[in-house]
């Protein structure tokens, strides 16, 4: 059973991740995911989906709404869409399978972002990057890369606003498809409250950062947190 030293000794990689998803726009379960799957992967990824919810409210009450609604919206209907796939996945196959496909994925994107295609807002794009996160979202608790490569263009106060809702609806799609697989538990309900103080000092601890941040940095910062978390999911696949 997970005690209470485990979850608040994991509260402090929630704090970092939520450090840097303050400041791009994602990261936290990059940051936190793989120390999770290690030390209570029972809580995976329940508790990082439901805790989902919490970060992304902090910084829309602190920060307000500045949001690019049109792909959002286009977006999380393809993520409503494929995110049973990526229940489906978690049920069918191993974390191994699943995260060395959804790096690669992740890694190709971006490679094409930089050399060959400039990836913008537009419908389809949005279209294909929700559909992705929400088979991410679900299988790996890991959805934001490929929204924040749709949205890199942006302003960073839009960006990370626009990524907050976006977070939010997603999460909410990804906690009714794997509570009607089975796949949570009130332990995963019980660490996403005690990680919420954690999320509010990281979102805190982040404010110098996010307000030096111009916006060819956030692009910068944005693609290269990219790679890493196409690194960090490999990796983990790998481990498991």
């Amino acid at each position: 059973m997970m005690t209470w030293t485990v979850l608040l000794l994991l509260g402090l990689a929630i704090a970092a991740g939520a450090f840097i998803q303050s400041a791009i726009g994602f990261g936290i379960n990059v940051v936190a995911g793989p120390i999770v799957l290690l030390a209570a992967p029972d809580l995976m990824p329940g508790a990082l989906v439901l805790g989902g919810f919490i970060l992304p409210l902090i910084q829309i009450a602190r920060e307000g709404l500045d949001v690019a609604w049109r792909p959002l919206g286009w977006s999380v209907l393809a993520r409503a869409l494929t995110t049973p796939i990526g229940v489906w996945l978690v049920l069918v196959l191993s974390p191994s399978q699943i995260g060395i496909v959804l790096g690669a994925v992740i890694l190709l994107t971006v490679a094409l972002s930089i050399w060959s295609l400039d990836i913008r807002a537009t419908v389809p794009n949005a279209l294909v990057a929700g559909a992705l996160s929400g088979i991410s979202g679900a299988s790996a608790a890991v959805g934001g890369p490929f929204t924040a490569i749709l949205f890199q263009h942006e302003p960073p106060a839009r960006m990370r606003s626009t990524l907050a809702v976006s977070f939010l609806l997603g999460s909410a799609l990804s906690t009714i498809g794997l509570a009607q697989a089975g796949a949570l538990g009130w332990s995963d309900l019980r660490a996403a409250l005690v990680w919420a103080p954690f999320m509010v000092v990281g979102y805190a601890a982040s404010g110098r950062l996010r307000r030096r941040l111009a916006e060819s940095g956030m692009r910068t910062a944005v693609l290269a947190f990219c790679v890493i978390a196409a690194c960090v999911i490999v990796i983990r696949a790998l481990a498991a």
